[in-house]
This record gives C-alpha cells, sequence and structure tokens, in this order.
C-alpha cells in the first residue's frame, strides 16, 4: 500500500465538518483539546460519535435526555470516525464510536459495548468510478465470481481516493484487493477526487453508499455484499468502546444507557429520524430514513453471536493477511 494525505484528517476544515448545527441539536462540540480539559466529576463523559444520520439517531435520547442517564453526564464529541480512530489510540475520550478495524489497536484500552454496531448485512462500502460517457466503452461489473476478478483486474494499478487507512472500509478492500495506490481524502470529498481527477476511483462510506448514482457515479463494486457472500456473515464496520480503566459497574450502566438510547430511537423512530435529518448530507427524509434503517437495527441493539462472529472472522482475516500485526482478543462488555 502506498497512500498519499490530501486535506488530511488534521486539517481544521475537515475537522470542523458540521459543527454549527451540533449545539441546536443538542450536542456539545468541543472547544479545547481533551488533553487541557478536566472535571472534578467522574459521573462526566465523554462521548464521541461520528456526525452522520444514524449516530444521530442512535444518540437522539441521551443528547435530548428522553431517558433516564442514571445521574452520569455526557459531552457529545462529533467527528469523522477517522480522527475518532486516532483519538481512540491516544485514548483520549471515554466512549466513542470507532472502526472495527481501529479496535485491532486499541483493545489494550477499551472495550467493545455490545451495542451500536454498525453492520452491513449485504451491504457497505462501495468503490465507485465516473460514470462513462454514452460513446466510450468500458467494462461492466454485476459481482458475479467472473465480475469479481474483472474488478480487481480494472482497480489494479488505480489510486483509490479513500476515507482513512484505519477504517473498516479501507480494511475491507484490503481484503479484496490487495495492495493498492491510495490517496487519503475526506469522506464527504471523495466525490470530487474522484471528478476532478486527484483519484482514478473512490471507496465510499456514509451517504454516498445511497447517493454516488446521482452524483454521477457507478459501482464497481460493493465490498459489504462481497463479504457476504464469502463469509456469510455481515460486514463489521463501526462500534462503541469504552475505556477500560472505567470500574465495570459504570462500564455496565454506560453500556445499558446506550442500548435504552438505541431502543428510544428504533421505539420512536419518526421524531428520532427527524432529529438526525441536520446531519442528512444530500438526503431528504426519505433516503435517510433508509440508510438509518441500513444501519440502525438488531445487531445495532446487541451483535449477538453472529455479529461477534464477524468481528473475529474480519479481523482473523486481517491478522492472517499481514493487515494487523498482532491476533485480536475481542473483549465485550458484559
Amino acid at each position: 500500500m502506498r497512500c498519499r494525505a490530501f486535506c488530511g484528517f488534521g486539517n481544521p476544515r475537515y475537522s470542523r465538518l458540521g459543527r454549527p448545527r451540533y449545539a441546536a441539536l443538542g450536542f456539545v462540540q468541543e472547544s479545547a483539546p481533551m488533553q487541557k480539559r478536566t472535571t472534578k466529576s467522574t459521573n462526566v463523559f465523554t462521548l464521541g460519535h461520528s456526525p452522520d444520520p444514524d449516530d444521530a439517531f442512535m444518540f437522539y435520547a441521551m443528547a435530548e435526555n428522553k431517558i433516564d442517564l442514571r445521574g452520569y453526564r455526557f459531552e457529545h464529541r462529533l467527528e469523522d470516525i477517522q480522527t475518532l480512530n486516532e483519538r481512540a489510540l491516544r485514548g483520549e475520550l471515554h466512549i466513542s464510536a470507532i472502526s472495527i478495524h481501529a479496535y485491532a489497536h486499541v483493545g489494550s484500552k477499551y472495550a467493545l459495548l455490545p451495542c451500536g454496531a454498525s453492520m452491513g448485512d449485504g451491504y457497505g462500502p462501495i468503490v465507485i468510478r465516473k460514470r462513462p460517457t454514452p460513446n466510450v466503452q468500458r467494462p461492466t461489473f454485476n459481482q458475479d465470481s467472473t465480475q469479481e476478478s474483472a474488478a480487481r483486474d480494472f482497480l489494479a494499478g488505480k489510486r483509490i481516493a479513500v476515507p482513512g487507512t484505519m477504517t473498516s472500509a479501507f480494511l475491507a478492500l484490503q481484503l479484496f484487493l490487495g495492495e493498492f495506490d491510495c490517496v487519503v481524502v475526506p469522506f464527504d470529498q471523495i466525490f470530487d477526487a474522484v471528478r476532478t481527477g486527484r483519484a482514478d476511483v473512490g471507496l465510499i462510506i456514509h451517504e454516498g453508499q445511497l447517493t454516488y448514482e446521482k452524483s454521477g457515479f457507478e459501482k464497481i463494486v460493493d465490498l459489504g455484499k462481497w463479504w457476504k457472500e464469502q463469509t456469510g456473515l455481515p460486514l463489521p464496520l463501526g462500534g462503541n468502546v469504552v475505556r477500560k480503566d472505567i470500574p465495570k459497574p459504570v462500564r455496565h450502566d454506560l453500556s445499558e444507557i446506550i442500548r435504552e438510547s438505541i431502543d428510544y430511537g428504533l421505539a420512536h423512530r419518526e421524531e428520532a429520524v427527524r432529529h438526525s435529518l441536520p446531519y442528512a448530507r444530500d438526503m431528504d427524509a426519505k433516503l435517510a430514513g433508509k440508510f438509518i434503517g441500513m444501519y440502525v437495527n438488531e445487531f445495532t441493539r446487541d451483535y449477538g453471536e453472529i455479529g461477534r462472529d464477524a468481528i473475529r472472522r474480519f479481523l482473523a482475516e486481517a491478522y492472517n493477511k499481514g493487515y494487523t500485526d498482532v491476533p485480536v482478543e475481542v473483549s465485550f462488555v458484559e
């Protein structure tokens, strides 16, 4: 893998993504580096998650005090997933959404919560290219075994715009393709990177999975569909983690609160979707509801044995192919 940074994740232009909306929606934006913030109360916890409709849906009840928070208080930190992954490496946040790929590198600091998963069950991150003009002949990809081979041949030597090298989408592409040339681009700028030629193709996450066609692109491969066909399992993309230095009874409380928040959103779907709409870039209410339904479901309430098996298989494949350095012991809060 040769990967360059373009407008990288430390860039302020990117890290401020969506922040003007946060306070109005019940979220607290960070005003100082985490290392400089202190609190006298052990009942105040920093909670990191993405500025996306599925995460907003999950944490709606907590942000708006719709459920009993059991005396705890949560300061929400909204960051893109690659930034959250990097912060988890440093152990900065008490609770955080991270990529399952990143969990391979933070398991000594964090345990996975059994709730809050984003699983692609037969769907997931998509590799896209610009839609060809009618007079240009290029291969089409229907995603059977023959077309998978054609997709790999097409992608060989291409520069691929990716949303971060610690994302699960990036690891899934490594498992599909092997080594490749890439450029790191903020996830919401990948279409532009492909459109302007900074990259030949792009790896799309979040709402781009539903909007790529209307934006003038076509699919080369759906990595969630490929993974399901290969393994019979959903593709584990994201999860929530909690720091291991928090006492076990408190970790259990935090897990239950987050599960109750997810349950509240599912039971009050219309109001939770409405709360999430300001995060739904390029999506109307119907499309945002569809996206939320893809990634907030029974796996989100609890991984279950299937979800747990999917994580173990995903990270075992990464280790077996040399994409992670050590075998991963998957640890859940029970």
